[in-house]
């Protein structure tokens, strides 16, 4: 659908067309799913197209995957090679050391196994994502059917031992029935507020039986692109601690999509 975009729109698309330069002639890139995601599959088709960049995708999800084939990506799995070269997805929130929350379209399990078989992963959000303390946004955990009750029961056993604002736990619902990842698990939100320790509650958390894994992406983000919806772009990393300024040129014409 085209028309005039959004502030967030802006934001969104302005990250996404910075980060699509990232990705060079023969890279194996993983492609993260969610709305900033599809920013990016959209900026990397133009470049394939009018550039003829060359490189293979790896789709997190099959929503991804179908809009990477729509833009004329080629695709290739995690199989072969061990390492891609570079990821770049979305985030629900991060902070200023760069530990996420991720999860909110339901591929967080496909997300973490694609970031970190990578040599870099790249984190493209509008400035609304940045947070002092990660929580507010509730952190998806993915669960096996088998036990789901016990699973959640043993999740929220730990969560009274842990700092965090709230500790309601609830299944992600989808037209009135449970939520479904691709592997056919569950999704179980933790509505936290705040998290004081993400680093200890991953630890957790990945401990309890029948938890296939959590949205908290600690140490695995290495820089974070931050759209404005004015153009403005910034590009943190997190090893030198160093910040670059940039602007995009957003032009309101039809050949841009709002997700």
């Amino acid at each position: 659908m085209f028309g005039e975009l959004s502030p967030i729109d802006r934001a969104k698309f302005a990250a996404a067309s910075r980060a699509a330069d990232l990705v060079e002639d023969g890279m194996r890139v993983g492609l993260g799913t969610g709305s900033t995601a599809a920013w990016l599959i959209h900026c990397l088709g133009e470049r394939v197209q009018e550039e003829g960049l060359q490189f293979q995708g790896v789709p997190t999800s099959r929503q991804t995957a179908a809009l990477a084939v729509a833009a004329g990506i080629p695709l290739t799995t995690l199989d072969g090679p061990r390492w891609l070269d570079l990821t770049i997805d979305g985030a629900d929130e991060f902070d200023r050391q760069m530990n996420l929350i991720k999860g909110g379209g339901g591929a967080l399990l496909q997300e973490k196994i694609v970031a970190t078989a990578s040599e870099r992963m790249v984190v493209i959000a509008d400035i609304a994502k940045e947070v002092d303390t990660l929580g507010a946004f509730p952190l998806a955990v993915e669960v096996i059917p088998f036990g789901r009750a016990m699973t959640q029961a043993l999740i929220e056993e730990i969560l009274v031992g842990v700092d965090v604002l709230g500790r309601e736990v609830t299944t992600r619902m989808h037209d009135g029935r449970p939520y479904r990842t691709e592997g056919g698990n569950f999704i179980l939100d933790l509505h936290l507020g705040r998290i004081g320790n993400a680093r200890q509650l991953a630890l957790l958390l990945n401990q309890v039986p029948g938890l296939v894994e959590n949205g908290l992406f600690i140490d695995i983000c290495d820089q974070v692109v931050i759209g404005f919806g004015d153009g403005r772009v910034e590009v943190r990393d997190v090893h030198s601690g160093g910040v670059e300024i940039g602007r995009v040129e957003i032009a309101e014409t039809g050949n841009l999509f709002i997700d």
